[in-house]
Parts: C-alpha cells; sequence; structure tokens
C-alpha cells in the first residue's frame, strides 16, 4: 500500500487530493512540519530536502507534487486520471502537470516579492504572461484536457484555489473563480479538505 506522507496547511492537500481521486486505499503518514517531524532522519531517508509531500511506494521513494501526481495517476490507470501513452491529450496532460511548479509558482514568487526579472532571463517568462495563457485555457473548459478530468486539473486547481481563494495572492478572474468552484465540487476534494482539517 502506497504511503503518503503530508501536513496539515501545506501544498500536501495536492496530493492528499489526488489520492482520494484514485478510490484505492493508501496509508496517511502526518508529518506535522509545524512541530520539525520534516527534519527528523527517518523522514529525510524518504525525503532529503525535508519537504511535504513525499511518498513511499514499496521501495520507491519520491517527493515533488507534480511528480507524485504523474507517479500515481499512472499506479492507478483505473482512476483515469493521465491519458495512456500514445493518447494525443497526453502532450497537453504533461504540459500543465508541469506548468503548475514551474511556471505558476516562480510566477507566485514574483508577485510576492516585487522581483523584476527580464522575461527572457526567467524561465517561466512573466507572471502576468503566466496567468493569462492559464486564463485563456481555464475559459475553454471545463477541464484543462476539456471534458477529461485529469491529475494535471488536481495540481493546477489546488493551486489556484491556494492561491486566489485561500491567500489571495494572485487577483481572480472569472475562469478562476468556476474552475476553483468545479474542483472543490468534486467529492475528493472535499474528502481531502476533511481530512486536511483532522476530520
Amino acid at each position: 500500500m502506497m504511503q503518503l506522507y503530508w501536513s496539515p496547511r501545506s501544498r500536501s492537500f495536492t496530493t492528499l487530493w489526488l489520492m482520494e481521486e484514485t478510490g484505492q486505499p493508501y496509508e496517511r503518514v502526518l508529518t506535522d512540519i509545524s512541530t520539525g517531524a520534516q527534519r527528523k532522519p527517518e523522514y529525510l531517508a524518504v525525503n532529503p530536502m525535508g519537504k511535504v509531500p513525499a511518498l513511499k511506494d514499496g521501495e520507491a521513494t519520491m517527493a515533488e507534487a507534480a511528480a507524485i501526481c504523474a507517479y500515481v495517476a499512472e499506479r492507478c490507470p483505473e482512476a483515469k486520471l493521465a491519458p495512456p501513452v500514445g493518447d494525443p491529450l497526453r502532450a497537453k496532460y504533461l504540459y500543465w502537470l508541469f506548468f503548475g511548479p514551474s511556471c505558476v509558482e516562480p510566477a507566485i514568487v514574483q508577485l510576492a516579492t516585487k522581483l523584476e526579472m527580464n522575461p527572457v532571463s526567467a524561465g517561466w517568462g512573466d507572471a502576468q504572461r503566466v496567468f493569462d495563457v492559464l486564463d485563456g485555457a481555464l475559459e475553454k473548459g471545463p477541464w484543462l484536457l476539456g471534458e477529461n478530468f485529469s491529475a494535471a486539473d488536481v495540481a493546477i486547481g489546488s493551486g489556484l484555489n491556494y492561491m486566489v481563494r485561500m491567500f489571495k495572492m494572485v487577483p481572480s478572474r472569472p475562469s478562476f473563480d468556476a474552475y476553483i468552484d468545479r474542483c472543490v465540487a468534486r467529492p475528493a476534494f472535499r474528502r481531502a479538505e476533511k481530512i486536511a482539517a483532522g476530520g
């Protein structure tokens, strides 16, 4: 059984939601970062970066939310969270799955720190373009792959909920609001919220 190392009030929520979407049993291993549990040697053996989330699947260990999303989606094909290899939608799926950590997260740091960067030098371009591109994709909806919900929606939807609604780090847009509403309406999202709240 896969073990998910997670902590409340952290980006672990992305993987908690994903695990709930699979419908498969898994073990939750509370790694409360408010107590420094992520710095203990036994946890560093799973993720030397000392961050959550992390995943253990037998002898395999890994970290990074988007990577965990990709791995679990492929380990649980019956959940249909990833287009199969050879499906043309797989290209867009992988694009959006990694758009979160490679473009959205740096764009948030840019906004929060008011960092001025040459868009040619920054791997993500610039924050305005990142959110314009995401806005354009979400206007088409209902999901990033059209009618097909995927692990990419878990990664992007979780991040948008965090940035737009919870911490108001990014100004809302109509497409963002409608998309977040669809995400939070999913039963797996609600189950993950309840778990994260200690329910």
